[in-house]
Order: structure tokens, then C-alpha cells, then sequence
């Protein structure tokens, strides 16, 4: 334990029973809540829809792809019933130990999304949680603006980050507060993505106390990034699914759950920390107000703080309280998550009508960026959010049941026909913004990402230090490679095929074609396809407005 963790266990114990000489550890009780609330798709969209319209702008297509009809009764019923009284027993309890040796503490993440929906529909919703945040004892997480996949998408994470930040920036500019701690949507992690995460600058990463990870560890301690000193915090999933799962259900063996069994629980719970993460929509949608849930919110406070050892902690107060006992180790194929039996991506990605969805939207990327619209980009993140390939689903069982119960569909297919349809018009779109002069002139100007460049070879099996990612790089790669590596990719056609296939310039493309049929070899090849290329960097420069570089 660090010093200054140390010395606040000291303040912290003065006055109170001297539970260390009868040999019992301290206990932080970490009580998180996920808060969001998808924008979900019109199931009614249709040609006809478009058709019998005499004109539609980028900016109707919202109205157009989304639901917002139900969107809205959706969520006018959840706050009545989850967010209003939940956020107002929470603030009370806040309150009545605001001013005790051991206080009442609690972390929310809230998505974009959700924020957006409080503010176009009930800004009161949203000043509920500002008061929250004012009361000092409340933490804000930091996630994905849209709680999306974008984790997933690839290498460098790119539309990841930037939807980190545009959350981070949202929470900053609405509740003056900056996350540190980080929780991914449905706390899918590997160690690819924490590593992102620590070179943003947050100081944990909060995720899935999966077996398979632990084996024979316990989640209630902190842990590290393996290869990574950012710590991670694990969710106690059976502790965290007695209440978001088994609260009403009168089979299992611990019901009626009341707050004293609850907090007898956690003080017989073995470790540093507690993990108790759960959906908001528990406290009254999941589990409606008549079932008592409210009640057991209220009480469970008072219950847990009875308990001389137990306290009720931040996930910053504990990676602030506690140094990591060992290392948890995700490679990027074995992914895990929050959701579902078998805690990994497959909520998402694990049937075929999932895995076109997916890779379709991954690749309209470059395409909506090439635009450089933020409408259009505004409207692709939104059908990034998680919850529409979660729709499509084929699991059985209890996994199946939960996809079941929040489809707005009925069913996967439903779902998948609603997705598919709505993405199709919308690529349809970015592909006829992008036949406009200007716009295609500067998605041929485009740096390619990561992946999609093109290495120059001398043969076949060695390469040269030449690796271009735009037309730019190209031309200086053609001035300065070995002219061997030139002859060798002409003959080939890869130059033909890169800029036609990958740029995207046909025009270009074909005068490289027109050059290989001329017969042109070493110095006299390399000045010709200067000067095509010169020509046409000059000519695209031109039509995208820009001055040349």
C-alpha cells in the first residue's frame, strides 16, 4: 500500500472501532452505474419512403434512419421510472453521510448519446445528474462518445481515440469534470486497447473479472496491464448480476435480496476492493419500482456503512489506495467483455448478418472522413453504436433471452433487414458526395491509412526502404527509389493497380497503363512517370481548391 494510502487509512480509522487488532482488512465497495440509452433504427424505412419525397438533405436523414418517436417514448418512460427517483435516492444518500467519517460514493459512465437525448429532451434529466456531480462524491468514467466497437476496428484506433476525447471533452464541458478512469463500452478490453487508453492519459481501465483471465485469482484486488503499469479494476460479476439479473427472479436461492443480506455479503467478500458495476436501467426499468428495488437502493447505504471495514470508494479513490498484485494479459484475439455467458465480442460479432454489418460500417471510414462533412460523419457514428448489431443476435438460452428482451425488432433478422437497408441508402449517398469533382480530388489527395500504402520491391522478395501512404510520397518515392524497383512493379502493373484500386484514380492509373505499353525502361521510365505523376498532383490540387505542396 503506498504511503499516503496508508496514512489515509490511519484518518480514516480515528474515532472508529479498531478493526485491526481484531485482524480484519479494510474493504472499498466500488458502485458504478453504465447510463445510456440507443438511438434506435427506423424499422419502417423503405424506398418508397425516399421516393415519395420530392427532395431529401443530409439533414432530414436523421428523422429519416431513426425511430425517434420510440427513441423518445423509450426514454420519457425510463427516466420516470429509473432515472428521476434513482438520481434522487442516490442524492439523499449522498447527503445523509456527506458530512460522516465514511461517506456514500459513487462513478457513472453516461455516453454521448445519452447526454444528447437529455439535452434535446429533457434538460432537466441532465441537471439531476450536474447536482450529483456537485456533491464531490461522484465520479465520472470516460467511454466511447457513441458506445461503439470502434475498440475493434484496427490497428492504430483512430476513430477510437477520437470519440475518447470528443467524451472526454463532452463530460469536461458539461459537468466540469475530466474521467481518469476508464471504462470501454460493455468493458470490452484487451491489452491493445488499455495501452491506447494509458497513452491518453487516463490512470485505469475498468473491465471483466472473467474467469478464464483469473483462473485461480480473485477480482477483488487491483491489477495491472500486462506489459503496462496502468491498473485495471475488475467488475465482481457475481456479486454486480445479484442485483442486474437475479433481483426479482423468486427461484434463485438468495431471493428476497434485501440491503442487510446484501452488505453481509460484501463484508464476507475477501479482498481490497469491490466491484459492483450495473446497467442504471436496473433501478426501475429492468427491475420495475414495484419489485422493491428502489427500496433496497435507498437502504443499502446505511447497510453496507454498518460494517466497521467496509467503505464505499471511487475507482480513482482505490487505484489511489491500492498498487497492483499482479498483471492480467488479453491478447487481442481473445478479447473480453461484460456481456453475455461467454463474456468475449461475440454479442456483436459472431453470427454472418453480424459480421457483414460490422465490416460494412468499419468500411464506410475513409469514405464519410473523405468527405470532410460533419453531418455525414455524425450520422455514420451513429450507426456505430453497439446496440445495433447486440439486435442481431442468434444466441439461445439465457444470453439469447437478454438480446431478446431489448430488440425494438422482435427478432435478428428484422433487425439485420432494418440495419441493412438504412446503411445501404446511406453508402449509396457518400458514394454519389464523393463523384463530385472536388470532393473525389481530395480523396485521391487522401493520406491512406495504415495498411493501404505501398512498398517498393526491388524483386519479389526484397524490399526497399520506400513506403508511401499518398500521392505526395508516391512522386518522391518514384524520384528517389532504385530504378530497378521501378522496372520491376511496371512490369508487374502494381503501380496501375495500387492507384486504381486503392487511391482511387482511374485517370492516373491509366496513363501509368499508357507508359508500360510504350515500352519505357530505366531513367527514361522514371522521368516520364515524373511527369504524369507532376501533371496530375497539379491538376487535382486544382479542383480540390488547394494550394500545391
Amino acid at each position: 500500500m503506498r504511503e499516503s494510502a496508508k496514512k489515509e487509512r490511519v484518518i480514516l480509522l480515528e474515532g472508529t472501532t479498531n478493526i485491526w487488532s481484531r485482524g480484519e482488512a479494510l474493504t472499498d465497495i466500488c458502485l458504478l452505474f453504465e447510463v445510456h440509452q440507443p438511438l434506435r433504427l427506423n424499422r419502417n424505412f423503405h424506398l418508397d419512403l425516399l421516393t415519395s419525397r420530392p427532395s431529401i438533405s443530409k439533414n432530414d436523414l436523421f428523422e429519416l434512419y431513426f425511430d425517434n418517436t420510440l427513441n423518445r417514448q423509450i426514454f420519457d418512460r425510463v427516466a420516470r421510472k429509473c432515472y428521476f427517483p434513482a438520481n434522487a435516492i442516490i442524492l439523499e444518500e449522498i447527503k445523509r453521510f456527506k458530512e460522516e467519517e465514511k461517506q456514500f460514493k459513487v462513478a457513472y459512465g453516461i455516453s454521448g448519446v445519452f447526454i444528447e437525448q437529455c439535452i434535446r429532451w429533457n434538460p432537466s434529466l441532465l441537471e439531476s445528474f450536474k447536482q450529483l456531480g456537485q456533491t464531490g462524491c461522484v465520479e465520472f468514467l470516460g467511454e466511447t462518445y457513441y458506445h461503439s466497437l470502434a475498440s475493434l476496428y484496427d490497428i492504430n484506433r483512430v476513430e477510437f481515440v477520437e470519440q475518447v476525447k470528443m467524451h472526454r471533452e463532452l463530460i469536461r464541458s458539461v459537468f466540469d469534470y475530466k474521467p481518469m478512469v476508464f471504462e470501454n463500452t460493455e468493458c470490452l478490453f484487451n491489452n491493445a486497447i488499455a495501452k491506447t487508453i494509458a497513452n491518453m492519459g487516463y490512470k485505469a481501465i475498468i473491465t471483466e473479472g472473467v474467469d478464464r483471465i483469473l483462473r485461480w485469482r480473485s477480482p477483488n484486488y487491483v491489477y495491472k496491464v500486462k506489459d503496462s503499469s496502468l491498473p485495471v479494476l475488475l467488475r465482481n460479476y457475481q456479486l454486480s448480476d445479484d442485483i442486474g439479473f437475479r433481483f426479482t427472479a423468486r427461484d434463485w436461492n438468495g431471493w428476497p435480496l434485501t440491503a442487510s443480506k446484501y452488505a453481509s455479503w460484501l463484508a464476507g467478500t475477501h479482498g481490497h476492493s469491490i466491484l459492483l458495476f450495473i446497467d442504471y436501467e436496473t433501478l426501475g426499468e429492468h427491475h420495475w419500482p414495484e419489485s422493491g428495488i428502489h427500496d433496497f437502493l435507498r437502504w443499502l447505504p446505511g447497510e453496507v456503512l454498518k460494517w466497521n471495514h467496509l467503505y464505499w470508494r471511487t475507482p480513482s479513490e482505490v487505484v489511489n489506495l491500492h498498487l497492483p498484485v499482479g498483471e492480467i494479459d488479453v491478447n487481442e484475439y481473445a478479447t473480453i467483455s461484460w456481456a453475455d455467458l461467454e463474456r468475449d465480442a461475440s454479442a456483436w460479432i459472431s453470427n454472418p448478418m453480424q459480421r457483414v454489418s460490422y465490416e460494412l460500417l468499419k468500411g464506410l471510414e475513409p469514405l464519410v472522413k473523405g468527405l470532410g462533412d460533419e453531418n455525414w460523419l455524425r450520422l455514420w457514428r451513429y450507426f456505430q453504436m453497439s446496440d445495433h448489431l447486440y439486435y442481431m443476435s442468434v444466441k439461445g438460452g439465457g444470453s439469447g433471452d437478454v438480446h431478446s428482451y431489448f430488440n425494438p425488432s422482435g427478432n435478428s433478422i428484422d433487425a439485420f433487414v432494418s440495419f441493412s437497408n438504412i446503411i445501404s441508402d446511406f453508402e449509396a449517398r457518400i458514394l454519389q458526395e464523393l463523384q463530385k469533382p472536388h470532393l473525389a480530388a481530395k480523396w485521391i489527395l487522401r493520406r491512406l491509412p495504415t495498411g493501404q500504402g505501398f512498398t517498393f520491391f526491388q524483386d519479389f522478395a526484397q524490399p526497399t526502404c520506400f513506403k508511401v501512404n499518398d500521392m505526395f510520397q508516391f512522386v518522391v518515392a518514384i524520384k528517389k527509389a532504385p530504378i530497378q524497383s521501378i522496372d520491376y512493379h511496371m512490369e508487374r502493373g502494381d503501380f496501375e493497380r495500387w492507384l486504381s484500386q486503392v487511391l482511387g484514380d482511374d485517370e492516373l492509373a491509366k496513363a501509368v497503363a499508357v507508359l508500360y505499353r510504350q515500352r519505357l525502361a530505366g531513367e527514361t521510365l522514371r522521368e516520364n512517370l515524373i511527369n504524369v505523376v507532376d501533371a496530375r498532383l497539379s491538376k487535382l490540387e486544382v479542383i480540390a481548391g488547394k494550394e500545391k505542396v
